[in-house]
Protein backbone atom coordinates (compact mmCIF):
# COMPACT_ATOMS: atom_id res chain seq x y z
CA UNK A 1 0.00 0.00 0.00
CA UNK A 2 0.98 3.47 -0.84
CA UNK A 3 -0.25 6.70 -0.60
CA UNK A 4 0.41 9.99 -2.20
CA UNK A 5 -0.32 13.57 -0.97
CA UNK A 6 -0.42 17.02 -3.30
CA UNK A 7 -0.34 21.01 -1.75
CA UNK A 8 -1.13 23.24 -4.53
CA UNK A 9 -0.51 26.99 -4.87
CA UNK A 10 -1.42 29.75 -7.33
CA UNK A 11 0.53 32.54 -8.65
CA UNK A 12 0.63 34.78 -11.00
CA UNK A 13 3.84 35.99 -13.59
CA UNK A 14 4.96 36.71 -16.36
CA UNK A 15 7.86 35.17 -18.88
CA UNK A 16 9.34 35.03 -21.90
CA UNK A 17 10.12 32.11 -24.26
CA UNK A 18 13.47 33.81 -25.55
CA UNK A 19 14.65 30.64 -27.50
CA UNK A 20 10.73 29.33 -28.75
CA UNK A 21 10.05 30.57 -32.76
CA UNK A 22 6.61 31.39 -31.83
CA UNK A 23 4.29 34.06 -30.18
CA UNK A 24 5.89 32.66 -26.50
CA UNK A 25 9.29 34.22 -27.29
CA UNK A 26 6.86 37.66 -26.53
CA UNK A 27 6.44 38.98 -23.02
CA UNK A 28 3.49 37.40 -21.70
CA UNK A 29 1.94 36.23 -18.58
CA UNK A 30 0.12 32.99 -17.04
CA UNK A 31 -2.18 32.41 -14.05
CA UNK A 32 0.50 29.74 -12.89
CA UNK A 33 -0.75 26.55 -10.19
CA UNK A 34 1.76 24.23 -8.79
CA UNK A 35 1.16 21.01 -7.04
CA UNK A 36 3.99 19.67 -4.85
CA UNK A 37 3.42 15.64 -4.60
CA UNK A 38 4.89 13.86 -1.95
CA UNK A 39 4.77 9.75 -1.69
CA UNK A 40 5.63 7.08 0.28
CA UNK A 41 4.38 3.32 1.93
CA UNK A 42 4.34 3.98 5.44
CA UNK A 43 2.39 6.46 7.87
CA UNK A 44 4.04 7.91 10.97
CA UNK A 45 2.63 5.28 14.32
CA UNK A 46 2.40 7.29 17.06
CA UNK A 47 3.39 11.19 18.05
CA UNK A 48 1.27 14.36 16.64
CA UNK A 49 1.71 12.94 13.11
CA UNK A 50 0.18 9.78 13.88
CA UNK A 51 -1.75 8.19 10.69
CA UNK A 52 0.16 10.80 8.55
CA UNK A 53 2.63 10.25 5.70
CA UNK A 54 3.68 13.77 5.61
CA UNK A 55 1.59 16.67 7.55
CA UNK A 56 0.19 19.02 4.85
CA UNK A 57 1.64 22.04 6.81
CA UNK A 58 5.36 20.62 5.62
CA UNK A 59 5.22 20.54 2.22
CA UNK A 60 2.73 23.96 2.04
CA UNK A 61 4.62 26.26 4.43
CA UNK A 62 7.96 25.88 2.08
CA UNK A 63 6.35 26.09 -1.26
CA UNK A 64 4.60 28.87 0.20
CA UNK A 65 7.94 30.96 0.60
CA UNK A 66 9.18 30.09 -2.31
CA UNK A 67 6.03 31.20 -4.40
CA UNK A 68 6.30 34.02 -2.08
CA UNK A 69 9.83 35.35 -2.33
CA UNK A 70 10.55 33.96 -6.27
CA UNK A 71 7.25 33.29 -8.16
CA UNK A 72 3.94 35.48 -6.96
CA UNK A 73 4.09 38.77 -9.42
CA UNK A 74 7.59 38.04 -10.66
CA UNK A 75 8.84 38.38 -14.12
CA UNK A 76 10.54 34.65 -14.06
CA UNK A 77 13.16 35.11 -16.23
CA UNK A 78 14.33 37.22 -13.71
CA UNK A 79 13.36 35.90 -10.60
CA UNK A 80 14.35 31.97 -10.96
CA UNK A 81 17.56 33.16 -13.18
CA UNK A 82 15.79 30.16 -15.76
CA UNK A 83 17.26 32.00 -19.52
CA UNK A 84 14.20 29.97 -21.14
CA UNK A 85 11.52 29.74 -18.38
CA UNK A 86 9.31 27.06 -20.11
CA UNK A 87 6.98 24.99 -17.70
CA UNK A 88 9.29 21.91 -17.47
CA UNK A 89 12.50 24.08 -16.77
CA UNK A 90 10.35 26.30 -14.15
CA UNK A 91 8.73 22.35 -12.96
CA UNK A 92 12.16 21.07 -12.12
CA UNK A 93 13.49 24.25 -10.53
CA UNK A 94 10.76 24.32 -8.17
CA UNK A 95 11.36 20.53 -7.58
CA UNK A 96 15.39 21.45 -7.14
CA UNK A 97 14.42 24.18 -4.32
CA UNK A 98 11.92 21.83 -2.27
CA UNK A 99 14.05 18.87 -2.74
CA UNK A 100 15.91 19.44 0.76
CA UNK A 101 12.78 20.50 2.52
CA UNK A 102 9.94 18.66 1.65
CA UNK A 103 10.05 15.10 3.38
CA UNK A 104 9.35 12.21 0.59
CA UNK A 105 8.66 14.57 -2.60
CA UNK A 106 8.26 12.77 -5.71
CA UNK A 107 7.47 14.98 -7.74
CA UNK A 108 6.44 18.79 -8.96
CA UNK A 109 3.45 20.00 -11.70
CA UNK A 110 3.23 23.19 -13.27
CA UNK A 111 0.58 24.30 -15.29
CA UNK A 112 0.42 27.33 -17.14
CA UNK A 113 -3.51 27.81 -18.34
CA UNK A 114 -5.80 25.18 -17.71
CA UNK A 115 -5.22 22.76 -20.84
CA UNK A 116 -0.76 23.00 -20.82
CA UNK A 117 0.31 21.20 -17.68
CA UNK A 118 4.22 19.46 -17.08
CA UNK A 119 5.47 17.40 -14.33
CA UNK A 120 8.72 16.63 -13.62
CA UNK A 121 9.99 13.03 -11.26
CA UNK A 122 13.48 12.87 -11.01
Amino acid sequence: MSWTLTKRATFEASHRLPLHDGKCARLHGHSWRVEVQVAGDALHAGGPQSGMLVDFYRIGEPLRRLVDAHLDHYHLNDSTGLENPTSEELARWIYDRLAHEVPLLAAVVVEETCTSRAEYRP
